[in-house]
């Protein structure tokens, strides 16, 4: 499916969704962070910090700096990979996927007070 906006449309739908995600009790993520958070979360699974640094072309320190925060937020969590205990997975978590459904349902509702 595929939907076609104008760029300052495109813009103003993600400043609504952005000021209603700041208004509400939930933790303001850094566009790295959210950028890290839709990654794990949209794209299969398993995820590695060296896996997400190469998809995202950032630096690994970069990615363990915004799993750092994540991790602490209770939006993902650390495990060791059993297969190659050198390798540590990072996994989704019950309030992370909250965060981001209720973060698709603000821009939903931003998309549809900007048609």
């Amino acid at each position: 499916m595929s939907i076609e906006i104008k760029p300052s449309q495109a813009l103003d739908l993600w400043r609504i969704a952005i000021v209603e995600s700041v208004r509400r009790d939930s933790p303001d993520l850094s566009a790295r962070q959210m950028a890290l958070m839709l990654s794990v979360y949209l794209t299969p699974a398993p995820h590695t910090v060296r896996g997400l640094a190469d998809a995202l072309n950032i630096s690994k320190p970069a990615i363990t700096r915004a799993l750092d925060r994540l991790s602490s937020l209770g939006m993902v969590k650390r495990k060791v990979d059993e297969d190659d205990r050198r390798s540590v997975l990072i996994q989704r978590t019950v309030k992370g996927s909250v965060f981001l459904r209720e973060f698709g349902d603000i821009i939903v509702a931003a998309g549809k007070e900007t048609a």
